[in-house]
């Protein structure tokens, strides 16, 4: 089992969303679905466009916030 850090988009060039999951198929599954409230709902944001794996969740959070920032 890994984690994995994610980014999805709404459109090219458009808005986008990075996260953390340790299921990456049901995570964009619930984002595409509209089953996660919030921003990616609120925008419209269903598409992957990026992904990685890590071996830990303290290695994705980091790197979580190193895309963010």
């Amino acid at each position: 089992m890994g984690y994995w850090v994610y980014i999805l988009a709404n459109k090219p060039d458009g808005t986008l969303y990075v996260g953390v999951t340790n299921n990456l198929m049901r995570r964009v599954y619930e984002h595409r679905e509209g089953l996660a409230d919030g921003f990616t709902k609120r925008y419209g944001i269903k598409i992957l466009v990026y992904f990685e794996a890590h071996d830990t969740i303290a290695a994705a959070l980091q790197r979580e916030k190193n895309i963010k920032h």
